[in-house]
């Protein structure tokens, strides 16, 4: 049954599909149906991988976006709650 908030349920059922979480693949879906999949896809590559921020800069960033437990995190797991959200 299609969701109101979800624009391109066959893209969002298969970012799911692949491992991304609710809230990423409905950005991903909605992004790419309101502005093509081709502009989506060049729209990334402004900032630098999450390798190159330093503890303090992951830690500020997952604050922001709300990830659980951060605070006992190290960088590596960091870097990967931040992808993975």
């Amino acid at each position: 049954m299609p969701r109101a908030q979800i624009k391109d349920e066959k893209k969002y059922e298969k970012l799911r599909e692949k491992g991304a979480s609710k809230e990423k693949a409905a950005r991903i879906a909605n992004a790419s149906a309101a502005q093509g999949e081709k502009k989506i896809g060049r729209k990334g590559g402004k900032s630098p991988s999450y390798d190159e921020w330093t503890k303090d800069e992951l830690l500020k960033r997952a604050r922001e976006i709300g990830v659980e437990g951060r605070s006992s995190m190290n960088k590596a797991e960091l870097v990967k709650a931040l992808r993975d959200h």
